[in-house]
């Protein structure tokens, strides 16, 4: 298969945003030549994909060019380490943050360096890539009360804490506003066929850079 992919397999997790994402972004990363495989767990934090536990709000699972499978019932959810042993990826792919970023509130930064540094000394330790996309832009209003300030402060604690993932500062995609949400944290459909293809592009750019 060609496209500037060709050659990696990808394993992509995330939370509800990839819930979301995961058709385009699979897709795109197809397109560009990957064997992918995704999975989202509604609601997980870092530390859910390290010490697995119940999925309350849903899971969506693509394998490579199988249909995606969405369970909506309480499961359990899904352990880095076995996933990186099922799927031997080149590149990992972490989109997580918006459950634990404190939208509204203070951001428990302690809290939130324990939960990144425990995925990402699983990923370290299995000596596999990694790119960590950090959170859009929402709006100033809704239930998940994500201000613009807070969306830069967490990609901002995010961009110093994920290594050795390559962070991808997704406030750089748009502007603030620019990709309309539903809820003031979720976006509409547009919005994440936007997203998907900015990072994309920006891990065509990185394998570019890789060699």
């Amino acid at each position: 298969m060609g496209g500037a992919l060709a050659g990696l397999v990808i394993l992509v997790i995330g939370d509800s945003q990839m819930m979301n994402m995961l058709p385009s972004l699979h897709n795109a990363l197809e397109t560009d030549g990957a064997v992918v495989h995704s999975y989202a767990v509604c609601g997980s934090t870092a530390q859910d994909w390290v010490v697995p536990g119940i999925a309350s709000c849903g899971t969506l699972e693509r394998q490579d060019k199988a249909a995606a499978v969405l369970d909506q019932k309480s499961k359990p959810t899904w352990n880095i380490s076995t996933l990186i042993a099922q799927h031997h990826p080149n590149l990992i792919v972490v989109q997580l943050g918006d459950t634990f970023a404190g939208f509204g509130g203070q951001i428990e930064q302690g809290w939130v360096h324990q939960q990144i540094t425990a995925l990402t000394g699983k990923i370290a330790a299995s000596n596999v890539s990694c790119v960590w996309i950090g959170p859009t832009w929402g709006k100033n209003a809704g239930p998940y009360h994500r201000t613009d300030a807070e969306v830069q402060a967490f990609s901002q604690l995010l961009s110093t804490s994920v290594a050795p993932c390559t962070f991808i500062n997704s406030t750089t995609f748009a502007r603030p506003g620019e990709w309309q949400t539903r809820d003031g944290g979720h976006l509409e459909p547009d919005g994440y066929r936007k997203w998907s293809a900015a990072i994309t592009a920006t891990i065509v750019r990185l394998k570019g850079k890789a060699g």
